[in-house]
């Protein structure tokens, strides 16, 4: 089932999220929805905050930014099969230069700033049956983890800009919260007028 994406300005985006139990109810469910959400709207990632729900998990399916044409053959190979679902996920160390990407998110519609991030991470999580995996991941891998991971720690990718890029935006955040904006998946505006 395609479920809401909840906009900009939601109290849910601003949490840091809790931790998932494996009696968690219908949990290959929701998975099952955050993956088919996440496709219909042409996303690469999908954390739980982003549909509502405060709780530990997100959804990365990297395959789009295999078609970069400045990858090498090893990084375009590492995303063409870089389809996971983190539960409980816990970043263990940030490592490397740090470089910018224009990145943008599905509950910022319209929204494309460069961000700085580090180039490599090492990530402790659990897969869907619970068992806990530690890996490490680089470049674009390692930038679309840390994107979804800062929604579970109720922070947005226009967290990372400087005041100036923050207020050259700001009208434009405010009509998302508002829903004055036209997107071609389904959303939830969380200041949208109730009023015709």
């Amino acid at each position: 089932m395609i479920r809401p994406i909840v906009a900009y300005g939601a109290p849910v985006l601003k949490k840091k999220a809790v931790a998932i139990e494996p009696d968690y109810p219908k949990l290959s469910v929701l998975i099952d929805d955050m993956w088919e959400t996440m496709y219909a709207s042409n996303g690469v990632g999908l954390a739980a905050p982003q549909i509502g729900l405060s709780v530990r998990l997100f959804v990365i399916d990297a395959a789009p930014f295999a078609a970069d044409e400045e990858l090498d053959a090893e990084e375009v190979k590492t995303l063409e099969s870089f389809k996971k679902v983190f539960i409980n996920p816990k970043i263990i160390t940030e490592e490397g230069e740090h470089w910018a990407f224009n990145e943008g998110c599905l509950s910022i519609p319209d929204v494309r700033e460069d961000v700085q991030r580090q180039e490599q991470l090492t990530i402790e999580y659990q897969s869907e049956d619970f068992k806990t995996h530690t890996e490490t991941f680089t470049g674009l891998a390692a930038r679309v983890v840390q994107h979804e991971y800062d929604h579970i720690e109720g922070v947005l990718f226009t967290d990372h800009l400087s005041p100036l890029k923050r207020r050259l935006i700001k009208n434009k955040l405010t009509a998302i919260s508002k829903g004055l904006i036209s997107v071609d998946y389904p959303m939830k505006f969380p200041n949208k007028s109730k009023r015709k």
